[in-house]
Formats: C-alpha cells, sequence, structure tokens
C-alpha cells in the first residue's frame, strides 16, 4: 500500500516538472541587475547587459536573441488639495497717486571751465561756549582773631575789553599789648584792545592799620601804651602802547602816566607824578630808542618838606639776529634834591647758546635810586616821624649768568652781580623811642656781591614746585655793618593737587641772622658819620617760618579752604623788639561765580 503511494506521488512530481520546463523559454540575456524589494509597494528593475560588437555577431550568427523587458510605472504621489481663499480682490479699485511737484528754474549761464575748481574746507561746527567762571568771594577767619574777606569780579569774555574790580581784608592780632594789623586794598581797572593801540588803566586805594607795638625782653613795662599808625594810599595809572607789528620798519611807541597820594596817622604827606615816553624804530636787525621819563615829588612832615624830582633820558641801539640781543646805550639822570647830573652805561647783551635750553646774559648798567616813604614803609612800616629823604645812587652794577629750560615744566635762573652804591639807606632804633626807627645812610660807597638762583619745576598740571636763592655779602662804606641785611635768604612754594578735588600747597621762608645797631647815647643831630663808642651791635637771629595749606572742591561753586603759618611757633623777628605772631591757623569757603 505504501509503494502503491510512493509511485503516485513520483508520477505526479514528474508531471509537474515536465510542465514547467515547457511552460519556460531559455532565455540569452544576461541580467546585470539585482531585484529590490520594497515593503512600501516598490517594483524591481531588470536591464540587460549589452555585449561587444564583435560578440554579439559571433552569436547572431549560432542563435537567436530574445529579449524580455519590464516596465513599471512609477510612484505618483497624490497630494491634497490646498485650501483655498473664498474672498478674490477687488479689481474695480482704479485710484492712483499723484504726486505735487514745484519746479524753480534758475537762470545760470553754462560755463565752458576746463579748470581744476578751488576746494573750500568745509566749515567746522561751531563749539559750545564753555562756562567762565572768573568771579569769586572769599571768607575766612580763625586763631590770633584772624579775619580774611577777599572778592574779584571781571565783566567776561570779551578779550578786547576788560574791566573788573578786586578788594581784600585782612586782620589779625597776637598776645602782646597792640600787636594787632589791618589791611585793606580795593583795585578797579580796565583794558581796551583797539586797532592800532592798547589803552589801560587802573585806581588803587590801599589803607593799612598797625600800633607800635615793640618790646623788650628786658623791659617788659618799657611800653605799656603802644602809639596807633595807619597809611593811606591812593594811586591812579594810565598807560598807552601801539600792537605789535611785523613790519620790518614799524615805529613803536608807549607811553604811561602814574600819580600817588601818601600819608600815615600823623603828619607825614607824599605825593608824586611820574610821566614815561618810549619811541622805537625797527631797521632791519637794528632797533634805535629814545625812552625819558620825569618823576616829580614831594614829602612832607612837621619838621621837613622836601621837593625830590628826578629827569632820565635813555638813548640805545640794539641789534637783534640769529639769538644775539646787544643792547647798548647811555641813561642820563638829573637829580633836583642834589642838584647834579649823571651819566651811566646802559648795556645788556644775550647770547642763545640752545634755544629754549641755555641763553647767557650780561649786563652794566648805573642809576639813581629815588628814597620815598611810600617805599620805606612797605618795608618798614614802624617808621619815626620826619624822616630825612635822601638819594641812593648805584654808581655801577654789573650781573652776569645763564637761564633757560631743561625740558617741558622745568626753567632755571642764575646769575652773579657786584653793586657799588653809594648813601645806601639803612634802618636804626631811635635812641628815644626804642619801638621806631629812623633811617641813615651809609656814607660813602657800599660794595655788594650777591648770588641770585631760581628754580621752577612743573611735573604735571597736578604738581608745581618754586624756589628762589638769594646769597648777599655785604661791605659798607662807613657803617659796622649793613644793618638788618641778612647774608642768606631762602623762598620756597609747593603746589600738589591729588585729586581734582583735593589740592595741598607749602610755603617756606629762610633768613639768615642780622645786626642791629642800637644807641647807648644820642647821636649827632644831622647824622653822618657812625659813632662807634655810642652803639650796641645787637644780634638779630634767623628763622624757618613753615606754611602749609589744604583746599577741597565741593562743586564748581563752592570750596573749603585752610592755612596754618609758621608751624614751628618761632616769635622770630625782622626788626628788632617786633616778634612776630606764633603759629596761627585759619580756614574758610569760596564761592565762584
Amino acid at each position: 500500500m505504501k509503494f502503491t503511494r510512493l509511485i503516485y506521488i513520483t508520477m505526479i512530481l514528474l508531471s509537474a516538472a515536465t510542465l514547467s520546463l515547457k511552460a519556460q523559454d531559455k532565455k540569452t540575456t544576461e541580467k546585470k541587475n539585482t531585484e529590490k524589494k520594497t515593503t512600501d509597494k516598490k517594483t524591481t528593475e531588470k536591464k540587460t547587459t549589452e555585449k561587444k560588437p564583435a560578440e554579439t555577431k559571433a552569436e547572431d550568427q549560432n542563435k537567436a536573441v530574445t529579449e524580455e523587458i519590464e516596465v513599471v510605472r512609477p510612484y505618483k504621489p497624490i497630494l491634497a488639495e490646498a485650501v483655498k481663499l473664498r474672498r478674490s480682490p477687488d479689481l474695480n479699485d482704479v485710484k492712483t497717486y499723484k504726486a505735487r511737484f514745484n519746479y524753480s528754474l534758475t537762470d545760470k549761464r553754462l560755463e565752458l571751465n576746463s579748470d581744476i575748481d578751488k576746494l573750500y574746507a568745509q566749515e567746522v561746527a561751531a563749539e559750545k561756549q564753555q562756562e567762565i567762571i572768573n568771579n569769586y568771594v572769599k571768607g575766612a577767619f580763625g586763631s590770633a582773631s584772624t579775619i580774611l574777606g577777599e572778592a574779584y569780579v571781571n565783566m567776561g569774555r570779551d578779550e578786547a575789553l576788560q574791566a573788573g574790580a578786586f578788594f581784600r581784608h585782612f586782620s589779625q592780632s597776637g598776645k602782646l599789648e597792640g600787636q594787632k594789623l589791618n589791611q585793606q586794598q580795593l583795585s578797579v581797572f580796565g583794558r581796551s584792545i583797539g586797532d592800532k593801540a592798547t589803552l589801560s588803566g587802573r585806581v588803587n586805594y590801599e589803607r593799612k592799620g598797625l600800633n607800635f607795638y615793640g618790646y623788650d625782653d628786658t623791659d617788659p613795662l618799657r611800653n605799656t601804651d603802644p602809639q596807633r599808625q595807619a597809611f593811606n594810599f591812593i594811586e591812579l595809572e594810565g598807560e598807552v602802547v601801539n600792537k605789535y607789528t611785523e613790519d620790518a620798519d614799524a615805529l613803536s611807541y608807549a607811553a604811561k602816566i602814574n600819580g600817588y597820594i601818601w600819608g600815615d596817622q600823623f603828619s607825614a604827606k607824599e605825593n608824586a607824578v611820574v610821566i614815561n615816553g618810549y619811541l622805537n624804530k625797527r631797521i632791519s636787525s637794528f632797533n634805535l630808542g629814545l625812552a625819558a621819563s620825569g618823576d616829580f615829588g614831594s614829602t612832607k612832615d612837621e619838621l621837613t618838606d622836601v621837593s625830590n624830582n628826578l629827569f632820565r633820558v635813555n638813548p640805545y641801539i640794539r641789534l637783534q639776529t640769529n639769538g644775539i640781543n646787544i643792547t647798548a646805550g647811555i641813561n642820563f639822570v638829573y637829580e633836583s634834591l642834589a642838584s647834579k647830573s649823571r651819566l651811566f652805561p646802559a648795556v645788556t647783551a644775550d647770547f642763545t647758546l640752545i634755544p629754549d635750553y641755555l641763553q647767557i646774559f650780561a649786563e652794566v648798567k648805573g642809576d639813581v635810586n629815588k628814597t620815598s616813604m611810600k617805599d620805606l614803609t612797605d618795608e618798614n612800616p614802624f617808621l619815626n616821624s620826619n624822616i630825612n629823604i635822601k638819594n641812593s645812587v648805584e654808581k655801577l652794577t654789573f650781573s652776569a649768568g645763564i637761564k633757560g629750560t631743561g625740558g617741558p615744566g622745568f626753567g632755571y635762573k642764575a646769575k652773579v652781580y657786584r653793586k657799588q652804591i653809594e648813601d645806601m639807606p639803612l634802618f636804626v632804633n631811635n635812641y628815644t623811642a626804642f619801638n621806631k626807627f629812623d633811617v641813615i645812610y651809609d656814607f660813602g660807597t657800599m660794595k655788594l656781591l650777591g648770588l641770585e638762583g631760581e628754580i621752577s619745576v612743573q611735573v604735571s598740571d597736578q604738581l608745581k614746585w618754586t624756589g628762589k636763592l638769594n646769597l648777599e655779602d655785604y661791605k659798607p662804606a662807613a657803617e659796622t655793618y649793613s644793618w638788618f641785611k641778612p647774608q642768606l635768604r631762602i623762598t620756597s612754594n609747593l603746589d600738589y593737587k591729588i585729586t581734582d578735588q583735593i589740592g595741598f600747597n607749602a610755603s617756606v621762608a629762610i633768613q639768615d641772622a642780622s645786626n642791629a645797631k642800637v644807641y647807648t647815647s644820642a647821636p649827632a643831630s644831622n647824622y653822618l658819620i657812625p659813632d662807634t663808642n655810642i652803639e650796641q651791635i645787637v644780634d638779630v637771629k634767623g628763622f624757618v617760618d613753615l606754611g602749609i595749606g589744604a583746599s577741597y572742591k565741593i562743586n564748581n561753586k563752592f570750596s573749603a579752604f585752610a592755612k596754618a603759618n609758621n608751624l614751628f611757633n618761632k616769635k622770630y623777628s625782622r626788626y628788632l623788639y617786633y616778634p612776630v605772631i606764633g603759629v596761627n591757623v585759619f580756614g574758610g569757603i569760596s564761592y565762584s561765580f
């Protein structure tokens, strides 16, 4: 049974295989591409491989070639219809915009010019003017009954026309009886710069009040009721100067007039009028010039009445070329007080060795120095009444030195000088009133040899320092010493801005010892030659006076300041029996507008 079933199955399989072989044709084309199946309905492409012509020809001779090509339609995606807007635009809106035009026809000639036109610089926009704060008021008070008031007013930024006023009050008092000082100053000034000349003028008023508080350590009760003293000074001045021009043949001129009235608390009065004129003519590198002046004055007191007039004429010739500046002239002076005419040399020379860095200068001159009560009281306010007035004469003065700069912010000057002065005025204490000073004159010719040096250093806008040195050797004519004339004097000032708001300053004054003369008995009423038998020499000690100050800028309008003087509290004396006030401190506020 099993065998029979096996035979039937075998016959069925053979019949199926025979039918399958008959249904297929033999293909000669070789398939070179493989079928690629895709799970998302991708089709399979069959391509035939082309044979070379020689092989095809040989094969055609032997058998027929059949090819089967299957074409399959490519995949075409179907997209959904887009959502359409059902509102169509309004095609009936046919309005148009018509612009309005304004035409301006200019009648300009056609220029046929092939030259290059001139280029004009474009104007820079006007810069905003900076606010000028050049007016201020200042007030302060402190120890030693110090009161300070100061004000300055100027009209504005017009450089061609300036006018202003200045006022200052300062007062202090010490511990000694009558040790008081007060000063007032008022000045009004103006200047006008014209096309050809500059006019300027000023009016000054000064008042100085003090007491003869001279104190003798050996006899404290010697001056228990000091006398009061006050000086009043009124001055008027006017000047005209032509403007500078680069014309080689220009004529320069200047004229100035100055007059003042002076008086003290007692009977002393003085007035003077000084007129100065100047002419200069340039001729190439040379200058021909003439300077002249007339000084008319008089001094009166209870027992004195002196008319003191001076006339000066100074013709000169000057050479200026290639760093060389030489002036040669004479100084003719007529003195009415002595009824004498004098002739002095007036020669100066300046040579530039290194421009801006080193210059050598020298000078030889002579003159008559007018003695006035105004100048004497400015130097020593404790003068006696009925002062003898006599002019001193600089017979011959020679000086030479160097000056220049050592770079930006550094300047220097040094010179040596030798003077011969006839009848040099000196101060001595009065015999009966020890706290008042008389004026005597060193009978003969005094010789002076000196050295002067100056240095200025400005590191930046924040730091500046200046210093000055004077070293002098006096050889008096008839007197034992040149009274109250120290040999060494040093002054120095320092300004330092720590920040834009905080500033610091310091000053120091150093003076060597000097000598004073005290009479042991009354000298001759008409004093000429000293009598050493009735004289006592007193040493006036030197001193060091140090002062410091500070300022704080609150804003553009307000600032505060403080200052301290005589920090070492040395009650030194510039003149015998007159010690200065000790350490004093004051401070205040200033307002700018």
